[in-house]
């Protein structure tokens, strides 16, 4: 029932069924097998090659699975680095404080808590999904049985990360917080998720951070709220904290505390791709001329900001896998999505809600304003926000979108991106629904609602989720 459970980035579904002990053991058995066959391909013998990393989120199930997982790894013969419960970021960190093969996070994100899964990292915290190894992760657990497998016998070490992640983060923060020359006050909603752990633990003590603590509250393995923070119901709290504590701004944590959404002052969310625009001057100042990565559905305002503070922008497919690896390949310090996966050099490229949080902290502490007053010079056009259309011909109607406007500027480095000097919009086929997500800007609303009376008919029925 495993090879159910596996997706194009991750392995995710509910539990007990079809994800559960027996899944996970052969997950965990055939991710060493994996692990250690990259290590012999790229020629890497060391003595951390043999150990992986595995953490966990605070579900009911993820103890189990957990504990299930690492028993398949022991039975191969890796070592295992058992770092507990922890924000999925902290394990890419562990991957490169120990110098290990790589690491599993138990986890599903922002998913229901009756739901569970596992994501993958080889070494340096590089991502396993869909053609970076997971599909050979399936097919060696699809030949696995617990039962039939002989069992090498790894060692099993638990080790507690906490104040070496405190310390490499905290170098990262402004000193101003830190000395309390600067103060600012935050609302923070950790969803009940891995953020309820991860930001005390990194922050408590700072005299120039106040928190405003929201569903820290781990212990019962469930969410008060679905641990998304791109549905915007899931943002009524914080925002109210906010505009009744006159906070400074405040942010929004997903289950495993691997993205966030930022509140400015006025309770207003603030779109991940306008954050990152407002991001970049501080970033380029030490990095003149750097390059800085944004998925291709972005604000336009976004390459303008990179340009205007000497960058070079450079367009990435959506996800983390296409993201991590322009990072790379760019030596990029930064990069964003609009699904707030922020990702940074001194993390190792990987993704991070904690350091983007910090690189907030910083952009306030640098410029001196408030965080609307960062974002506003950014707010340059209309934007429809992602709207998805269901649709059973998706491939056919992306070609006859071609035709339709075959006088536009077009890209299809993911989908189809369009450009009719009107508007401009790019439209994907979901991963895993019969679905077309579309996200379109132009000068002013007038323009976006012209448009969108003009694609809706051709995209689909269009479905508000």
């Amino acid at each position: 029932m495993l090879d159910r459970c596996f997706k194009a980035y991750d392995v995710r579904a509910t539990y007990p069924e079809p994800l559960n002990e027996e899944g996970a053991w052969s997950m965990g058995h055939s991710t060493a097998r994996f692990l250690a066959e990259r290590a012999q391909e790229q020629g890497i013998d060391s003595p951390g090659m043999r150990h992986i990393v595995v953490g966990r989120d605070m579900r009911r199930s993820s103890p189990s699975l957990a504990r299930a997982l690492m028993d398949g790894m022991l039975d191969f013969g890796a070592n295992v680095i058992d770092i507990g419960l922890v924000d999925t970021p902290a394990v890419y960190f562990a991957i490169n404080h120990f110098g290990a093969a790589g690491g599993v996070q138990v986890t599903a994100s922002h998913n229901p808590a009756q739901y569970n899964g596992f994501k993958v990292s080889q070494v340096k915290a590089r991502p396993v999904g869909q053609g970076t190894g997971l599909e050979r992760i399936k097919q060696h657990a699809a030949g696995t049985s617990r039962v039939a497998a002989e069992r090498e016998g790894g060692m099993h070490d638990e080790r507690d990360i906490w104040q070496a992640y405190r310390s490499h983060l905290l170098r990262l923060l402004d000193p101003c917080y830190q000395d309390g020359s600067r103060t600012l006050r935050i609302a923070i909603d950790a969803s009940n998720g891995m953020a309820g752990v991860a930001v005390p633990k990194i922050f408590s003590g700072l005299p120039g951070l106040q928190i405003e603590a929201i569903n820290f509250d781990t212990s019962r393995g469930e969410f008060v709220h679905e641990p998304n923070p791109l549905v915007e119901a899931n943002l009524a709290q914080v925002r109210e904290a906010v505009v009744r504590g006159k906070a400074d701004f405040g942010v929004c944590f997903d289950g495993d505390a691997d993205r966030c959404m930022v509140i400015d002052e006025h309770g207003t969310p603030v779109g991940c791709d306008l954050l990152l625009a407002a991001m970049v001057g501080r970033v380029l100042k030490p990095n003149p001329g750097a390059a800085v990565v944004y998925d291709l559905r972005s604000s336009r305002s976004v390459a303008e900001a990179i340009r205007e503070a000497g960058g070079e922008p450079v367009e990435s497919r959506v996800g983390h896998v296409f993201m991590k690896a322009a990072l790379a390949q760019t030596a990029a310090p930064i990069g964003g999505e609009l699904s707030g996966h922020f990702y940074f050099a001194d993390l190792w490229n990987t993704d991070s809600g904690v350091r983007a949080f910090i690189e907030v902290l910083n952009l306030l502490a640098s410029s001196g304003r408030t965080l609307s007053a960062c974002v506003a010079p950014f707010r340059r056009y209309a934007q429809s926000g992602e709207i998805n259309f269901e649709n059973a011909d998706t491939a056919g109607t992306l070609e006859r979108l071609k035709a339709r406007y075959a006088a536009a500027a077009m890209k299809e480095l993911d989908g189809l991106s369009l450009d009719t000097g009107a508007w401009w919009a790019n439209i994907r086929r979901s991963n895993t629904e019969p679905l077309l997500r579309l996200n379109l800007e132009a000068r002013d609303p007038a323009a976006v609602s012209a448009a969108l009376a003009e694609l809706e008919p051709i995209l689909g029925h269009r479905v508000d989720h």
